[in-house]
């Protein structure tokens, strides 16, 4: 079946205008820190309370089972029109902590009817060549993901109020576009029932678990990779103290070096295998945080930062990947729930994850603390030995 070739680009850029919310509160977290008074565990705070709010939201989302009973692309543009809605409460004057927290909390559960939406509708199109297809639309939320940094760099010289406009009407013009350009796919699946019990028994199919758990082990050390790589930035300048970075630009770089990342990863997938290329992004990164320790005491800018391009390229390659050996081992009316409840215990993770890494920070080292994401590829690993 012919596929539209303009159908893949919009809804990877899509992707990436509505996950420009996803950080837009840690690309600024200095700022709203001096303007409402905000203390050193805000960071941790506010980035758990988007993950909070994304887990809650895909929860709702795969319980209701909505992507599988309602068109994916409206519930894709309301979500995004809602999230950059919400998003620009922060720049209420008289925010304090916890109403920061309820903001970031509301826009992440509306961002769960946006990324494992987008990731279903890719797949209700593109039934060959998936794990290709899903490398670029998370490579979107990598760059999304980054967006907010690199606007927050001295470069384009803009405040956080910007910032936050920004991604907001980035956010809804993402939407607009999945609603106007991408009609429903031919590949899906009306469900025609709802039944609660599907977040249940996609887990008895044996290899949809094991891909499952492999996420699952990613995911402990994604996020809190991307939320600390600041700290990663200034623990090496603390380290050498004659050493000087533009945190956010190689906050930016970092992360953004994901998308490569994805996108080498779904092409070797497509000429391999998608379980063996998951499998070596897993070791790649599992490597990464063990030798971590390492590479902040080599007292060279260069070769840290190439690490850390290494590390930002492998830790997110392996994520199309998960998805689509989800995908496939669900069934067409189930798969926008599975791929919703997988996302929705991946991100349960990286809020242990987070709030872990957040309050060993306050009392031990942190340079030799990033070895403790090492945990998550090793316990993906030991459950991809299994077939998938």
């Amino acid at each position: 079946m012919r596929i539209p070739k303009n159908i893949l680009p919009v809804i990877v850029f899509s992707q990436f205008c509505c996950t420009s919310l996803w950080f837009a509160g840690n690309a600024i977290i200095k700022d709203l820190s001096l303007n409402f008074n905000l203390d050193q565990s805000a960071l941790g705070q506010l980035t758990s309370a988007v993950q909070i709010g994304f887990i809650l939201g895909t929860f709702l989302f795969a319980l209701l089972t909505i992507t599988d009973r309602f068109s994916a692309s409206k519930v894709f543009f309301i979500s995004a029109l809602i999230a950059g809605f919400i998003n620009l409460g922060c720049l209420i004057q008289t925010n304090t902590l916890i109403s920061l927290v309820f903001i970031r909390f509301a826009t992440g559960f509306f961002l769960a009817g946006i990324y494992p939406v987008g990731m279903k509708i890719a797949s209700d199109y593109f039934k060959d060549g998936l794990g290709k297809s899903l490398s670029y639309l998370v490579g979107a939320l990598v760059l999304g993901t980054a967006f907010p940094h690199i606007l927050n760099t001295d470069f384009l010289e803009l405040d956080w109020k910007t910032i936050i406009i920004s991604t907001s009407v980035l956010s809804a013009v993402g939407g607009s576009l999945i609603l106007t350009l991408v009609p429903i796919g031919p590949y899906s699946k009306k469900a025609t029932r709802f039944d609660a019990k599907k977040i249940f028994k996609v887990f008895k199919n044996k290899a949809f678990k094991s891909a499952a758990f492999g996420y699952f082990g990613h995911m402990w050390e994604l996020y809190t990779f991307w939320a600390f790589t600041p700290v990663l930035l200034s623990t090496h300048q603390d380290i050498h103290l004659d050493k000087n970075f533009n945190i956010p630009l190689f906050s930016f770089l970092i992360i953004a070096a994901g998308s490569l990342g994805c996108i080498i990863g779904g092409k070797m997938a497509f000429k391999y295998s998608t379980k063996s290329i998951a499998k070596l992004a897993l070791v790649i990164s599992g490597c990464c945080c063990l030798l971590s320790p390492i590479f902040l005491s080599i007292n060279s800018q260069i070769i840290f930062i190439i690490f850390l391009m290494i590390w930002g390229m492998a830790v997110i390659a392996d994520s199309p990947l998960f998805s689509t050996l989800v995908a496939q081992n669900a069934d067409s009316d189930s798969r926008g729930t599975a791929l919703t409840i997988v996302n929705c215990i991946g991100f349960a993770i990286t809020i242990v994850s987070i709030l872990i890494f957040n309050t060993a920070l306050e009392s031990f080292k942190p340079q030799y603390l990033f070895m403790l994401l090492a945990l998550g590829p090793i316990f993906g690993l030991f459950h991809l030995r299994k077939s998938v």
